[in-house]
């Protein structure tokens, strides 16, 4: 058996439990915590998934994260996915979740902010590159190169909510 998840609904409310791959494969709206990471300096981790990798191989993102576990909760999975894939625990904050109808399936995006001061071991598996860009770097090449499009929105957000 595959790796279990909740399919939700338009409302995050959960449907039933289903596996991964199947909920991908049918297109059923399910979640994914993701953080978005920052240096002292204020900087932004950028990374490039590895080539492996099963979805968005080569692709450029600003979030850290995967599916959302059976009863697992957002902060949770985030926190979890953070030693994941960089290799260290980090405390993260919700910020936000949204519904990204962009990528391989419909998912809700929960997206948390962590504060990074120490250096990381990303997972080869999963992160094949990784930089600290300034927000000025980083909103130059966004939209160029091949980038993950939840990535690419979940940014988008998270930089207008300072210029509000």
């Amino acid at each position: 058996m595959g790796e279990l998840i909740e399919r939700v609904d338009e409302q995050d409310r959960v449907l039933e439990v289903v596996e991964r791959a199947e909920a991908v494969r049918r297109r059923w709206t399910h979640r994914i915590a993701t953080t978005i990471c920052r240096d002292p300096m204020g900087r932004i981790l950028v990374l490039r998934r590895a080539e492996g990798h099963v979805r968005f191989p080569g692709h450029y993102d600003v979030m850290v994260g995967g599916a959302v576990g059976v009863g697992e909760s957002y902060e949770d999975a985030a926190a979890r996915e953070l030693v994941e894939e960089l290799g260290a625990g980090f405390p993260v904050r919700f910020l936000f979740k949204f519904l990204c109808q962009d990528g391989i399936s419909p998912v809700w995006f929960g997206v948390h902010e962590a504060l990074i001061a120490e250096p990381l071991a990303p997972d080869p598996s999963e992160i094949a590159w990784h930089a600290w860009l300034t927000e000025l770097e980083l909103r130059k090449v966004v939209n160029r190169g091949p980038f993950v499009p939840g990535g690419r929105e979940a940014l988008r957000r998270y930089l207008g909510r300072s210029a509000q």
